[in-house]
């Protein structure tokens, strides 16, 4: 069956000449009449072929799967991921001490509207673009001929990252097992319980890794606390590193019970679990805490309210930035991907002049190789970070 064609505008081919993966609604001047979702062609003005993907009609109108004529066939699918599971084997990501990560990274590897996680032979399958939802089944495929009989299930949980006008009538179900049982898996040796169906995102927020890994070398018999916990990630690596205390604050009470059931598992005696609001559970706690940790979800999710964001920032890094030790240790992050590394780090250091602290950069922070940043898609770089040291 012929790939529909879009053509663009003179002079809007450019940065997919740079091999940006997105093309927007106002740089098409034709196109055929293509379905949501469907496989087109792209071309400049002049008939040059730009590259191949899915169309949607919305303002990133295609997003591009190939800058080269190709078909998409069970072929393409198995070469996508199978590369990209061979990228994370031979960088050591995973390894006899972590089997989990993140499999696919959306444009970071070549398949934009994809998210994949890896649980040490399960995958929770997350699609952002109808083109790739309507594709399931040959994803599916991929990852069969790419694991084998290690691949236990694949669970799709995109009825949640799916643009609300495909949502509807999409469920999450598994395209490969039935679920049932409860997985634990491995990283750097510290033991997670996972629950894809009922937690956030794939169950788990594997992109900090290597920053919770960090944090283990400035806990050592220090008072840690982890806000915005989620189930434990930071805490337990705080604690298995030998902390004085750790507590986690989320205001889920399902994560906090999960975080507990993560350190009975790991056998950790000193780890207690608070479901609160961050910001209340901290009004009352000054000079309690040697190290904090604050983790939130993503304060802007679109330009449009990046400045409320930003106000948000710094209430949340003063307020924990007056709270802590003298001395103390205070990692922050941010994952919204509308606000970029200097504007998070302008946003870090109004807090600690309204907080009236002096601190110091000890680390600057982003997000692992699994999360691949290509140069060509600055976008995807979303999760940033700082230590500081704080006087």
């Amino acid at each position: 069956m012929p790939v529909k064609r879009i053509t663009l505008h003179n002079g809007k081919e450019h940065s997919l000449l740079r091999f940006h993966p997105w093309v927007f609604s106002g740089a098409i001047k034709i196109k055929d009449d293509v379905a949501e979702g469907e496989l087109v062609e792209v071309y400049s003005a002049s008939q040059k072929f730009l590259g191949v993907g899915h169309y949607t009609n919305a303002s990133i109108s295609v997003r591009l799967v190939s800058f080269t004529p190709v078909e998409i066939n069970d072929e393409f699918w198995f070469n996508k991921i199978n590369k990209a599971y061979q990228y994370r084997k031979e960088l050591g990501i995973l390894n006899e001490n972590t089997n989990v990560c993140r499999l696919i990274f959306g444009e970071g590897d070549g398949l934009p509207g994809l998210i994949m996680d890896y649980y040490d032979g399960h995958v929770v399958f997350q699609a952002h673009s109808i083109g790739m939802h309507m594709n399931r089944e040959n994803i599916v495929k991929a990852l069969q001929k790419t694991f084998g009989a290690g691949l236990k299930s694949v669970y799709d949980k995109s009825s949640e990252t799916l643009p609300k006008q495909y949502a509807a009538g999409v469920k999450n179900e598994y395209l490969v097992g039935k679920g049932g049982e409860q997985v634990v898996v491995k990283e750097n040796n510290c033991k997670f319980i996972i629950d894809w169906e009922k937690g956030q995102k794939t169950g788990f927020f594997v992109d900090q890794r290597e920053n919770r890994l960090l944090l283990s070398k400035y806990s050592k018999g220090k008072k840690v606390l982890n806000t915005f916990s989620y189930t434990g990630g930071f805490s337990i690596y705080a604690a298995l590193a030998g902390a004085e205390l750790v507590h986690s604050v989320d205001s889920s009470a399902p994560a906090i019970e999960l975080s507990k059931q993560n350190a009975v598992l790991n056998n950790i005696s000193n780890h207690e679990g608070y479901a609160e609001d961050v910001f209340d559970f901290l009004k009352d706690k000054d000079n309690t805490y040697d190290v904090i940790v604050l983790d939130p979800p993503a304060f802007a999710k679109s330009r449009d309210v990046k400045h409320n964001a930003v106000k948000g920032y710094i209430k949340l890094n003063a307020l924990a930035l007056r709270k802590i030790k003298s001395g103390g240790i205070l990692f922050t992050f941010s994952c919204s991907g509308v606000i970029d590394k200097m504007l998070f780090y302008n946003s870090v250091s109004a807090a600690a002049i309204e907080a009236g602290r002096n601190v110091k950069v000890i680390h600057y922070l982003n997000q692992p190789a699994d999360h691949p940043v290509i140069p060509f898609f600055p976008e995807g770089e979303y999760l940033k970070g700082m230590v500081l040291w704080v006087e």
